[in-house]
């Protein structure tokens, strides 16, 4: 059964024009691209949509750094897709993340590590909301 996951592919690796070697790796790895878009958030709405993370030491650099340059949101479809683009994502800090993942490629640290994955169902479906209409998904 198909099932739909979000990502973003963060400043630092837009800055560093890797946005479609990224995009391909995504799509060499079986998933479909539902809805894709270039945007700039501010630091409210990018506040808004870490608000999970509010109160915690690293929530005011990730929110500056997450509205510092241009970002490519997008949804993602294939089966298991929240697992699978975990894995290929690799672990959060780059250093620890497993030969021919993202991060391991294209991150520079734990907070400016290119891209960004839902970590369940719940998670994809608030992500997805706050970025992208009903009319955007089809």
């Amino acid at each position: 059964m198909s099932e739909r996951t979000f990502s973003i592919i963060k400043p630092d690796a837009v800055r560093k024009g890797v946005t479609a070697a990224i995009l391909a790796q995504i799509e060499e790895a079986g998933f479909k691209i539902v809805a894709i878009k270039r945007a700039s958030i501010s630091r409210a709405q990018a506040e808004g949509f870490y608000a999970v993370h509010a109160g915690k030491p690293f929530f005011a650099g990730l929110t500056e750094f997450m509205s510092s340059g241009p970002i490519f949101p997008m949804v993602l479809e294939k089966e298991n897709a929240i697992a699978d683009l975990r894995k290929l994502m690799g672990a959060t800090n780059p250093a620890q993340a497993e030969e021919g993942t993202i991060r391991k490629k294209y991150a520079e640290s734990i907070g400016e590590n290119a891209i960004h994955g839902s970590d369940g169902e719940e998670t994809a479906t608030f992500e997805i909301g706050y970025f992208f209409a009903g009319i955007e998904l089809k």
